[in-house]
């Protein structure tokens, strides 16, 4: 090799280490019955990682799918934290794409993660923010009765929430007194309790760059879907499905999505599709260019 042959080759190498060192890093979380092994979880994130040119790693909670369905959103959220505050790689910040329930535990991260590197750009795919007004249906296997059976037995139990990952953010408007004084996690991670409020949980959800909040119009598994925007029934009532703009969460600005939206960090976008069916052409305007930063 020559001696210009072997200065272009090392000029090639350190371009390279310095855009590689300069991009930040990105983790992506999956949703509900899914796992970081399943085929179309690895697909997005390596299209993620191709098209951005950002680093991404799918971070796992225990053995994905039962997991997913059967650890309390409150230790999903602690798994995940200590997750990130050992990945060296994340340690100069890094940005989060989320799938569905995993949006919850991004949230969670992002709000309650003590020590934890900073979140810059949070991307967030039909994520359930202000709760589900129903269950997600599972099916009608074995293992879905005992869902459902766990659903329909005392959602708000001892029991139930600290088996039934969903029953964490289950919001059902007929029983807000019973979501209130028994759901776990969302009233919490929402600073829906007066007494309860935590300015913390505030200040680490407005220090993000971006928030992008994507909701898919056909999307037939959250109720309702405006849930991935912050929007939500008034209490008491199945209608209207209020905007974000007019739930107390945002007017009275419990968590700072209002402080965000204010200072133009909040992206509202509604895309075709049905749930986490997110097309390529919306991955490349919606997603990849908030990884690129």
């Amino acid at each position: 090799m020559s001696a210009l042959a072997v200065v272009s080759f090392l000029a090639i190498l350190f371009n390279s280490f310095a855009v590689s060192s300069s991009t930040t890093p990105f983790i992506l979380l999956h949703g509900l019955n899914n796992a970081c092994t399943h085929q179309d979880v690895k697909n997005l994130t390596a299209q993620l990682i191709t098209h951005s040119g950002s680093p991404g790693y799918c971070v796992e909670v225990g053995n994905g799918v039962l997991s997913s369905w059967f650890t309390p959103m409150q230790k999903q959220v602690e798994i995940v934290c200590n997750k990130v505050k050992n990945m060296k790689e994340l340690q100069n910040g890094y940005n989060i794409v989320a799938l569905s329930q995993g949006n919850l535990i991004s949230r969670g991260v992002i709000q309650m993660c003590d020590g934890g590197p900073r979140v810059k750009n949070y991307v967030s795919l039909a994520g359930p923010h202000a709760g589900l007004a129903a269950p997600i249906h599972c099916g009608s296997g074995g293992f879905c009765i005992f869902v459902d059976w766990l659903v329909k037995s005392a959602v708000y139990t001892k029991f139930v929430q600290a088996h039934l990952a969903i029953s964490g953010y289950l919001r059902l408007p007929n029983d807000m007194t019973g979501y209130l004084n028994g759901c776990k996690f969302l009233p919490m991670l929402n600073n829906e309790i007066p007494s309860q409020r935590n300015l913390t949980y505030k200040s680490r959800f407005t220090s993000l760059e971006n928030l992008v909040l994507i909701m898919f119009e056909d999307d037939l598994i959250l109720v309702p879907k405006e849930t991935s925007w912050f929007g939500f029934y008034p209490d008491g009532k199945f209608e209207p499905v209020l905007p974000p703009q007019k739930t107390k969460l945002y007017e009275e600005d419990w968590i700072g999505l209002k402080m965000l939206a204010d200072s133009g960090r909040v992206k509202f976008i509604s895309v075709g599709g049905a749930h986490i069916d997110l097309s390529f052409d919306d991955m490349l305007r919606y997603v990849v260019p908030y990884l690129k930063a």
